[in-house]
């Protein structure tokens, strides 16, 4: 008879997966920032392009990491997992874009620090929540169920 190893308790699981989803989302988060500002300084890019091309890298560091980590064990929703992580990433973004929009042709806080912290910082802040309810619940599942926070 083969041992099966006993299921962590569910305060031991969720504090898991939030480290993980943390730790693959600094990742992503330095590889977007260090983009973006290197895009929108020495690059010489207008602020809403900078911020959708670091976009693009970030989701794409954060997939990695919660494909390959995070979430090994889970299955994925759907044919095209990366697709809706995609789309749940852009939810997140149009947050991060939102903010920096208002930010900086709203406000008029046009200097390179002003666009790093309302669409590096606030927005990023903002963003998170939503990337990660939509992560757990539209893109990985645990044991043919969604995850769910209470479950």
């Amino acid at each position: 008879m083969r041992h099966r190893p006993a299921r962590e308790p569910r305060p031991v699981r969720r504090r898991r997966e939030l480290l993980g989803f943390a730790t693959a989302g600094l990742f992503a988060y330095a590889a977007d920032l260090a983009l973006f500002m290197w895009l929108r300084g020495p690059a010489g890019l207008d602020p809403l392009t900078a911020k959708a091309l670091s976009f693009v890298a970030g989701c794409t560091v954060a997939y990695a990491g919660n494909a390959l980590g995070t979430y090994r064990h889970a299955r994925v929703r759907g044919p095209r997992p990366y697709a809706v992580f995609l789309a749940v990433n852009l939810a997140g973004a149009a947050v991060q874009l939102l903010c920096l929009a208002v930010s900086h042709y709203g406000l008029g806080l046009t200097s390179q620090r002003a666009d790093t912290v309302s669409g590096a910082v606030v927005g990023m802040a903002l963003a998170t929540g939503v990337r990660f309810w939509g992560t757990r619940t539209l893109v990985f599942r645990n044991g043919g169920t969604t995850r769910s926070w209470t479950g």
